[in-house]
């Protein structure tokens, strides 16, 4: 093992670390991980379908981007797309192309993932390799940018994600993006009956990380609540439209991680902020 690879996990649960540290973790982690996920996931996520969570919400069905035939004239822009489903399905209800969607990650191993995917389904979808946080793109030049449990979960300052988006949508552009619902961090990640127990304060900002046996930050994942989002996309310069909460489905018996029927019976485990662009970004 060299100074730069990562050693093998020998801590887990909730505790601060560097910024810098917990930031940079997530695009080694999804690129050594991409493929056990997609293996994992791929045929509840489909390679060509939009999927906003593990409650299974669709997009043909939801609509929060839109009318479907008026988002896919429009330029769209996912964030923290992994391999691509959300946006080559976009691609596929127009033909012909007539809008734009572009696809971006931080993860070169979610975005071999794409292009797996793309030769597998005969697609073309455009992907760009880029941090949520510094989008290669110039100002007001989409209409509509979205991600699904993409980016902001995996970085401590959401706030610069909300900030890239507001700057690279046109005024009155829709920005949604679906997270683990903020009541979830006060309960275990149990998907049975051992889950229904708040065993730690929803006021606990602390990520979940995981360290090497060097004490080198591996993974990590942010929890925020519904103020701090409320807050962080208000001095973005959005309004909210909607926060869509989804029960879990009559029928739904599939477990992914935490979620699962037991505790989707009872507990919300999605929330997606459905919002617009109503002015500059406040400082």
């Amino acid at each position: 093992m060299t100074d730069d690879e990562p050693g093998r996990l020998a801590h887990a649960g909730y505790r601060d670390v560097p910024a810098a540290a917990g930031g940079r973790a997530g695009r080694s982690w999804w690129d050594a991980n991409a493929s056990d996920y997609l293996a994992e996931h791929g045929e509840f996520l489909g390679d060509v379908d939009f999927c906003w969570c593990p409650e299974g919400v669709r997009e043909s069905d939801a609509k929060l981007l839109g009318a479907t035939a008026h988002v896919a004239t429009h330029r769209v822009l996912e964030i923290g797309a992994g391999a691509a489903q959300c946006s080559r399905w976009l691609r596929h209800q127009s033909p012909d192309h007539a809008g734009e969607i572009v696809a971006t990650d931080v993860s070169a191993g979610m975005l071999a993932g794409a292009v797996e995917l793309d030769r597998r389904t005969g697609s073309t979808t455009p992907l760009v390799q880029a941090d949520a946080r510094s989008l290669p793109f110039v100002d007001a030049c989409f209409d509509v940018v979205f991600t699904a449990f993409g980016a902001l979960p995996f970085i401590p300052d959401a706030d610069r994600v909300h900030r890239e988006v507001a700057r690279v949508l046109r005024p009155g552009g829709r920005w949604v993006f679906s997270v683990t619902h903020p009541i979830r961090w006060a309960f275990p990640d149990d998907p049975g009956r051992g889950g229904l127990t708040a065993d730690r304060s929803y006021f606990d900002r602390r990520p979940y990380v995981e360290l090497d046996d060097s004490g080198r930050v591996l993974y990590a994942e942010y929890h925020r609540t519904i103020g701090d989002h409320v807050g962080e996309i208000a001095t973005a310069g959005f309004m909210i439209d909607r926060i869509v909460e989804p029960p879990w489905p009559r029928g739904h018996d599939e477990v992914w991680g935490g979620w699962g029927p037991v505790r989707g019976e009872l507990v919300p485990g999605t929330a997606i902020f459905v919002t617009h662009l109503v002015g500059a970004p406040t400082t």
